[in-house]
């Protein structure tokens, strides 16, 4: 069915501003269409975060638009990265970005696509994008009968330090992936706040997979039934809790990474993040595609999720451009999926099996929702 665009550079609706919503609009705005992105917050906190930035991101997303604009490779913090792509979009005059708005649902006919927000306002584009990541509000349009981002059985407790604030040494010079006590440690190197890359000015973050708290998402809300509904913070954390997980990181890791997780749980700054994975049946449907978490959500431990995202985001763009020249939006749509659902099934599947086998590690009866043993 053909579906045309109303207007020769064409009209997006992005929800979600997160990392997947912020390159499709970059990406999208290359194209020469005119953007509307729906952000439920108004700022972004996942500082304990951190991601692998690929040579040459911005100019694959902007083409020429992209002289003079960087963005560091190489491993960054979530929040570095975040701060610098909605730098760059809010110097585009093609995109918009609307914070504190909710999105309740979306819908299409055959001339438009639209999001509601809860406050009743319709938002309407040549097409809708799903980036509103696991919990993704667009995903119940696209995939009504499969909606959800399954729970995998463990979190990722996340935290980033500055080097500096810490003695230990010698200093490893590479990632540090550690396997002990049915726990797995991912520690790496980071630029500091500034930049630099130089030692003693770096910062340390690293992800601590524990399978054994399971008790602790669900009494917190964070988990329901099977599915991931929130990140732990600092207020859902007892001092039990805390104290359980200073004791096993002074017990089982090694300095300076030891250190650096005993300096985030004495200041708090630790966050957990239960782990779900989502594999796609599908990435569009009509006029509404999705795009990153909200598309395909595998196991943090394929480090390839930012990839994709960003993957996603140049394909779409490559499809609507193609698409625009036949005047078929809906063709385009499938065009993107038939370009991007193989590869994302791929990345989802390829991270089962470390979840299947991690999970299995933490029994139920292990620990309780306190922390004890």
């Amino acid at each position: 069915m053909n579906h045309p665009f109303h207007a020769s550079g064409g009209t997006a609706v992005v929800v979600g501003a997160s990392l997947s919503g912020l390159m499709s609009a970059l990406a999208l705005s290359h194209i020469g269409m005119n953007v509307t992105v729906l952000e439920r917050s108004n700022g972004k906190d996942r500082g304990g975060a951190a991601l692998p930035v690929a040579e040459g991101l911005l100019r694959r997303l902007m083409g020429r638009d992209a002289v003079g604009r960087t963005l560091p490779s190489g491993p960054q913090a979530w929040a570095d990265v975040h701060s610098a792509l909605r730098a760059i979009v809010e110097t585009d005059s093609r995109i918009r970005v609307r914070t504190l708005e909710r999105v309740a649902r979306v819908d299409q006919d055959e001339d438009a696509a639209w999001a509601v927000t809860e406050g009743g306002e319709v938002v309407t584009g040549d097409v809708v994008v799903g980036a509103d990541g696991h919990a993704s509000v667009v995903r119940r349009h696209v995939a009504p009968d499969r909606p959800e981002a399954m729970f995998a059985g463990y979190l990722i407790w996340l935290g980033i330090v500055d080097e500096r604030e810490l003695a230990a040494a010698p200093w490893p010079a590479q990632l540090a992936i550690l396997e002990e006590r049915d726990y797995c440690l991912n520690a790496y190197y980071l630029p500091g706040a500034d930049g630099s890359q130089a030692a003693g000015r770096r910062r340390l973050g690293f992800g601590w997979y524990d399978a054994g708290r399971n008790d602790l998402l669900r009494a917190s809300g964070a988990v329901v039934g099977d599915v991931v509904r929130r990140t732990l913070r600092a207020d859902d954390l007892t001092e039990a809790t805390y104290r359980a997980l200073m004791d096993e990181a002074e017990a089982i890791w090694p300095d300076p990474w030891r250190e650096a997780i005993l300096h985030c749980l004495a200041r708090r700054t630790v966050i957990g993040t239960p782990v779900g994975e989502y594999m796609p049946p599908r990435l569009s449907h009509g006029r509404v595609c999705l795009v990153g978490d909200a598309a395909h959500v595998p196991s943090p431990m394929t480090g390839k999720g930012f990839d994709a995202s960003a993957w996603d985001a140049q394909a779409l763009a490559g499809a609507l451009e193609a698409g625009r020249v036949r005047g078929d939006v809906g063709g385009a749509l499938r065009r993107y999926e038939s370009m991007r659902l193989d590869d994302a099934r791929e990345l989802v599947s390829s991270g089962y099996a470390f979840s299947r086998s991690f999970a299995r590690c933490g029994s139920p009866a292990r620990r309780d929702a306190s922390g004890h043993r």
